[in-house]
């Protein structure tokens, strides 16, 4: 079609083309600028990224997952925000990252089990809730029960008296515990909730430290953005090592998620 164009308007075009405004140096500062912006305001108020560290969560999330956390979901409502970001509290079954209430600075990922005014027990590992058996397809128990203290203790909270024999350190949870037993069950206080790990035998939980008070909660994961355990780095790795640590945790992240066999 162009061909058809006469010479003299293609090079009206060309000259048009050329003299159309481009962005400036200051211009485009200013869009930087805002993006960086936009990008400050996610990551504080928004999203946060967290790193799995344990495997009490196995096998819904792996040591070395990295998760982008919703901050947002359960922060409490504010007017000027209420329209953009969907509060809510948590839900049973929510997986939540939250600060210890063990232990200031470390932050834990566990799911919520109970809440508020909820009546939680378990008997021989299997909980339940408000006299009710939960069907719970994700929880795994790989350790099994040897009869020893820490044992029963574990799979039959909260029928056993805490003590530093069943694995109970917090000393305030050992002397607090009783006071929230009503009939055989563990009744979940107000703006608190009961959580533990899906790793059942392998999980340091509301059992041992607990309830989570409201304001400890941080988010909600989203998503998993990658998968691999952190390794060191410094001027004494050569660059052969660090691809060939990349290239491990390539395939580490498609053997957990893919279920493809390990890389040779």
């Amino acid at each position: 079609m162009d061909n058809k164009v006469p010479k003299e308007e293609r090079k009206e075009r060309g000259v048009t083309q050329d003299n159309q405004p481009k962005e400036t140096p200051v211009e485009f500062l200013a869009s930087v600028a805002e993006l960086l912006v936009t990008l400050f305001f996610v990551i504080t108020f928004v999203a946060q990224t967290f790193a799995i560290p344990s495997g009490s969560m196995e096998n819904t999330l792996l040591i070395g997952d990295h998760l982008i956390v919703n901050k947002e979901q359960f922060a409490p409502a504010t007017k000027w925000a209420g329209l953009l970001f969907p509060y809510r509290n948590p839900w049973r079954g929510d997986i939540a990252i939250f600060m210890s209430p063990e232990q200031p600075g470390l932050i834990l990922v566990k799911r919520i089990i109970g809440t508020p005014g909820d009546r939680i027990h378990l008997r021989n590992g299997v909980v339940y809730r408000n006299g009710e058996k939960l069907n719970e397809p994700y929880a795994q128990h790989t350790m099994g029960n040897d009869g020893s203290y820490g044992a029963v203790y574990r799979d039959n909270f909260p029928a056993i008296v805490p003590s530093m024999m069943a694995g109970v350190r917090n000393h305030v949870w050992r002397r607090n515990m009783p006071l929230h037993i009503q009939g055989g069950d563990i009744l979940v206080p107000p703006n608190s909730y009961f959580a533990m790990g899906d790793n059942r035998d392998n999980s340091y939980d509301s059992r041992y430290w607990g309830f989570v008070p409201q304001e400890n909660l941080i988010g909600r994961p989203m998503f998993i953005t990658w998968s691999f355990e952190t390794t060191e780095y410094g001027p004494d790795i050569s660059g052969a090592e660090q691809l060939r640590r990349a290239r491990t945790r390539s395939c580490t992240f498609l053997t957990k998620r893919a279920g493809r066999a390990p890389c040779n």
